[in-house]
């Protein structure tokens, strides 16, 4: 072999052998760039592939409904009322013509603006824009029927609440976005809301979904709790009425009213006026119209709250229900004068059935002195202050099931404070704390049934979506409030009252002597913002009970300044007292004595 053709194979092989190389690098590069892109990166390119195919859509639960007691079975107060949204993706929609030729059709079947409609359907940058909500089932089933590429529709549930103001600040309502506002509907929202359950699928070109995709998730929703509330709507109704009418008879600025079984804190009725209906709350001008006053306005309640402090003396063992004192008219307390009225007889003999059926500020002060041993000093403040705060649970919220509740205010025992003694004093007849009715109405329970605080509740029952139904238990949030004999002293001590006004020309207060009916009113004087009170505003409360061989139930009233001949709890409250416990003597919802 010639040297040239040894040179020449030699060179060839070493060719053959770069070009070799050259191949196995390429196909690393394939191999490599393949393994990215099918294993690594799969699902981002899985993605892009489907981006303009698949389409997701969230699927609303039902929301739960709202029973209410009727006689012996509960009927529906709050219901859902199935409508329609109507949307576009305008990836499907090519051309200002073709989204003005759909605009027309649509606006035919639902009215509305052709060009505005035309323009959203031409948003860039997303698959889905809603077009109108609300729609009609005939309205869907027309615009359906047009099998638009790029158009379609999706069921959602709203609330309907067929009995308009019945309940209304009580149950609140449910906004635009499916958010319970206020009362039942914000408290306990995520209950009767449930969870939205999700559809994602892989369309062909006219967006209808690939069945047979691996493409297709489906999570189902969770639909809400159904609520059997503890209100009567007989009873419900009657207290409506009833605020409805003493609202204009006493020209007042707001009229709350509770009625609580004191056994168990279940509200039976629960109202306030001026009121609303919750189907076309868009139209209310005055949110604070939306509030449930009797949770969620807090205000001194006046002579009410002797009630408490009687009860708290006689649990002390510092009074018996007979005892009596001499009454000086007034005392001097911080350099100020706490004095009775006139009509009080002045200097004299009382007695704690007078301190409450006269109203005797001056009393009340002394009750006080008697839990300090004489005087109103540390011992006294501590006393009063444990059973307000501890006993009581004023200045802090009961629980209720409502959307924004109140804590009341109760003055904390600052004996640095060289008013201290004043602001005590003031708070033993109701001056200088804070009080909502249902608070008051709660603690008041918690004296009249023997002892036990109950939390207040609006619920009875809890429905599940499967149908297992849960009674709520009713819950104790504090025994031994006072003792049984508390309780038993206090019903003839709030009777005498109610016989005191009686004899003293108001035929309202006369009942029938099958039942028995006790109280007591408060006349407040309204707080300056600037500190202070005003002279001439006064607000109007009434706590009391009514019952046949005992307690059945707590009423209070809270008349906010009421314009009145005479004291706002007498004038005031007291007259829509009356016409409930009438009611309900009247209506069968309270048992006889027998």
């Amino acid at each position: 072999m010639s040297p040239n053709t040894k040179n020449f194979k030699d060179l060839s092989l070493k060719r053959i052998r770069v070009w070799y190389a050259i191949l196995i690098i390429v196909a690393a590069v394939f191999f490599i760039r393949l393994f990215i892109v099918q294993i690594i990166n799969y699902r981002t390119y899985k993605d892009a592939a489907l981006k303009d195919q698949l389409k997701q859509y969230q699927i609303p639960a039902t929301r739960g409904l709202i029973y209410a007691e009727s006689g012996n079975q509960y009927v529906p107060i709050v219901l859902n009322q199935t409508l329609y949204t109507l949307y576009a993706d305008p990836s499907f929609i090519k051309s200002n013509s073709a989204a003005n030729n759909i605009a027309s059709k649509v606006v035919g079947v639902i009215g509305g603006n052709q060009n505005k409609l035309a323009s959203l359907m031409e948003t860039k940058n997303t698959r889905y824009v809603v077009l109108a909500k609300k729609l009609s089932k005939s309205q869907n089933n027309k615009i359906l029927s047009f099998k638009i590429p790029g158009i379609g529709t999706q069921s959602q549930d709203y609330r309907e609440y067929p009995d308009g103001q019945l309940a209304s600040q009580l149950l609140g309502f449910v906004n635009q976005n499916g958010l319970g506002e206020y009362g039942i509907e914000q408290a306990m929202n995520k209950q009767l809301a449930g969870t939205s359950g999700m559809v994602k699928a892989v369309t062909d070109a006219s967006g209808v979904p690939l069945a047979a995709t691996n493409g297709n998730v489906e999570i189902p929703p969770k639909n809400g709790n159904s609520l059997d509330l503890t209100i009567n709507v007989g009873m419900q109704a009657a207290v409506e009425k009833i605020l409805a009418s003493e609202y204009k008879a006493t020209k007042s600025e707001r009229l709350s009213a509770i009625v609580m079984n004191p056994y168990n804190g279940h509200i039976k009725a629960m109202a306030n006026f001026p009121t609303y209906n919750p189907s076309n709350y868009q139209s209310v001008t005055n949110p604070s119209i939306f509030q449930n006053a009797a949770v969620d306005d807090d205000i001194e309640p006046g002579s009410t709250m002797k009630i408490l402090t009687t009860s708290a003396a006689l649990n002390l063992g510092v009074i018996q229900p007979n005892t009596s004192f001499f009454d000086p008219a007034h005392w001097v307390i911080n350099g100020f004068d706490i004095h009775d009225i006139k009509q009080d007889g002045g200097p004299r003999v009382q007695n704690i059935a007078s301190i409450l059926a006269l109203s005797l500020n001056t009393g009340a002060t002394w009750m006080l002195m008697q839990m300090g041993g004489g005087q109103i000093n540390k011992q006294g403040i501590d006393n009063w202050y444990n059973y307000m705060v501890n006993h009581f649970r004023l200045g802090q919220i009961t629980g209720i099931q409502q959307g924004y509740e109140a804590p009341g205010f109760v003055p904390p025992p600052n004996m640095a404070d060289p008013s201290i003694d004043l602001r005590y004093a003031n708070t033993s007849f109701g001056q200088g704390v804070q009080l909502t009715a249902l608070q008051e109405a709660a603690a008041d329970a918690s004296i009249l049934n023997g002892g036990t605080y109950y939390q207040p509740t609006l619920i009875a029952k809890t429905i599940y979506p499967n149908g297992k139904t849960i009674t709520d238990q009713p819950k104790v949030l504090e025994r031994n409030v006072v003792s049984p004999k508390v309780g038993q002293d206090m019903v003839p001590l709030m009777e005498n009252v109610v016989n005191a006004y009686l004899q003293g020309g108001f035929s309202f207060m006369r009942f029938n002597p099958n039942y028995i009916v006790g109280g007591k009113t408060g006349t407040a004087q309204v707080a300056k913002p600037t500190g202070g009170y005003y002279t001439n505003i006064f607000n109007g409360t009434y706590s009391g009970f009514v019952g046949g061989n005992k307690v059945q139930y707590i009423v209070v009233v809270y008349n906010i300044k009421p314009q009145v001949p005479g004291y706002a709890g007498s004038y005031g409250a007291q007259p829509v007292f009356a016409d409930i416990v009438h009611m309900l003597i009247s209506n069968g919802f309270v048992s006889p004595k027998g």
